[in-house]
C-alpha cells in the first residue's frame, strides 16, 4: 500500500454515540485539508446502535431497541455499539488508498486489522463470499471480507467515499477473541509501521475542531429530525 509517510492517530477514549459520529464526519474535513490520512480508535459512553447512511430509519427501528439509534456517515446496516471496540479511518482525496474501488478498499482495511489479530496469535479469516445477512443487519451473516472466528463475524466495516475524502468505520466484538483492546490498538498501529512505513503523529485538536465537532453533534447526529430523514 502506498501511503504518505506519516498518518494521524487520535485515541480519544469514550464517547457520546451523536458526538462519536460527529467527530468522525470533522476527521475527514480534517484529512481532506490536511492532506494526511488519519486512525481514530475509540469507545462508547453508553449503549447505542449506529444504522447505514442510506437505511430507512422506520425499518431498522424496528430490528432493535437499543437507543439512541443515530445514522451514520458511512452505508452498511445496523451496528450495535454495547461492548465493541470501533475505529475509524480517514482517507483524502491526494492518497492513493481513496482510488481504490469499494470492494478492494473493504478488503484492504480488513487486511490491515486481519494482522494485527495475528499478532496477538488470534487467528482469523476473510469471508470469502458473502453470507447472506438478516436484513440490515451487520453482524448477522458477513460480507466479502468481514472477519471470521470459528465461522462467527466478529469485525466489519462501512465505508463512503465523497468528494473530500473516504470514511471507514470498523466494529470489531471482541468478547469471544480473549485480548486486550490496548494490545489489539498497539498492534494495528505496529503493523502500518512496520509493513507499510508509516509513522503516527498525534493529531492536533485545535479548538475549530472541538468547535466543528460540537456544531455536527448539535446541529445533525444528536437531532431526531436528521436520524429519521429519507436520505437519497
Amino acid at each position: 500500500m502506498n501511503c504518505p509517510l506519516n498518518w494521524f492517530l487520535l485515541q480519544s477514549g469514550l464517547g457520546d454515540p451523536a458526538g462519536n459520529m460527529a467527530c468522525d464526519e470533522a476527521m475527514l474535513e480534517s484529512a481532506a485539508a490536511s492532506g494526511r490520512s488519519s486512525l481514530r480508535l475509540y469507545g462508547w459512553t453508553v449503549p447505542a446502535a449506529t444504522f447505514g447512511y442510506f437505511q430507512n430509519y422506520s425499518v431498522v427501528s424496528a430490528l432493535t431497541a437499543l437507543r439512541p439509534l443515530i445514522r451514520r456517515p458511512t452505508g452498511g446496516g445496523l451496528v450495535l455499539h454495547d461492548a465493541d471496540w470501533t475505529y475509524s479511518v480517514c482517507i483524502p482525496p491526494s492518497d492513493p488508498w481513496y482510488e481504490h474501488r469499494a470492494v478492494d478498499s473493504y478488503r484492504r482495511i480488513h487486511e490491515w486489522v486481519q494482522a494485527a489479530f495475528a499478532r496477538l496469535r488470534v487467528s482469523t479469516e476473510l469471508a470469502p463470499q458473502r453470507v447472506a445477512e438478516a436484513v440490515g443487519q451487520c453482524f448477522v451473516g458477513a460480507e466479502q471480507f468481514d472477519h471470521l472466528c470459528n465461522g462467527q463475524k466478529v469485525a466489519g466495516a462501512a465505508q463512503r467515499r465523497r468528494k473530500d475524502g473516504l470514511l471507514i468505520q470498523g466494529s470489531i466484538q471482541a468478547s469471544t477473541l480473549g485480548i486486550a483492546r490496548r494490545d489489539f490498538e498497539g498492534a494495528l498501529c505496529d503493523v502500518a509501521r512496520e509493513n507499510w512505513g508509516i509513522g503516527w503523529v498525534e493529531f492536533p485538536e485545535t479548538e475549530p475542531f472541538r468547535t466543528r465537532c460540537r456544531d455536527l453533534r448539535d446541529a445533525k447526529y444528536a437531532r431526531d429530525e436528521y436520524n429519521r430523514a429519507r436520505l437519497a
